[in-house]
């Protein structure tokens, strides 16, 4: 899947915004929330995603999504990672 066909999917699914996100080597986000929804497929590197007591590690291929405010924490791997994501800032829809 190229990055135009992950966006033109996204857009389809009403979502308003999509972008690639490039993080760095051993990056560390602590919990936080966003005003937005998420749907992302990772594609370089290998990230460790946090949701409540539940942490997946993932890497290129697999997908992730959040809802609205949902709180979580991210950890990138040695070599960082590259998600493409799609946003919704919409509670729901």
């Amino acid at each position: 899947m190229s990055f135009q066909d992950f966006e033109a999917s996204a857009l389809a699914q009403g979502f308003d915004e999509v972008l690639e996100r490039v993080w760095e080597p051993g990056q560390v986000v602590d919990t936080h929330t966003h005003p937005f929804a998420v749907k992302a497929l990772v594609v370089r590197g290998e990230m460790w995603l946090t949701e409540g007591d539940r942490t997946r590690r993932l890497a290129p291929g697999d997908r992730f999504e959040l809802d609205y405010a949902a709180p979580h924490a991210e950890r990138y791997g040695s070599e960082g990672a590259t998600y493409w994501v799609a946003r919704r800032s919409t509670k729901s829809g």
